[in-house]
């Protein structure tokens, strides 16, 4: 009879414990991270990046503006775009998902450095996000 009585209580108190427990609580709430424009008004040259993560990337990890000359994040690019643009234009051999589009970029054009800037950027984040290598001497991705 004590025994039914134990069980009985700790059922007792199993069952309040129970019911006194959180329960989860539903972020309902979608903040959706605004694109990335990457223009030069001058040029009427514009990239849009809506990969999710570029922003806080760009705002929390990248090295601040100014932290690298114009002529090597130009340099960084034109090495960059040539492979983006090799995997965009074989999608059976690269996920065409990551490649979706061709960058035209032109090693003759002075696209401004804040262009040059958040575009080594982008290619900086996808090489992390993704665990992809786009050369150029960067394996950062592995951190």
């Amino acid at each position: 009879m004590k025994t039914l009585q134990h069980i009985l209580a700790l059922s007792i108190i199993g069952i309040m414990l129970w019911a006194c427990g959180s329960s989860p609580i539903k972020n309902t709430s979608n903040t959706n991270e605004k694109p990335v424009v990457i223009a030069n008004d001058s040029l009427e040259y514009e990239i849009i990046i809506i990969d999710p993560g570029f922003t806080t990337y760009l705002n929390s990890i990248a090295k601040p503006e100014g932290y690298y000359s114009q002529t090597y994040l130009e340099n960084k690019n034109r090495l960059y775009v040539i492979n983006w643009n090799y995997r965009a234009q074989n999608p059976l051999q690269f996920n065409p998902n990551i490649y979706e589009n061709v960058i035209d970029y032109s090693p003759h054009i002075d696209y401004g450095y804040e262009v040059n800037y958040k575009l080594f950027n982008y290619f900086e984040f996808a090489q992390r996000k993704y665990k992809m290598s786009l050369g150029a001497g960067s394996t950062r991705f592995s951190r």
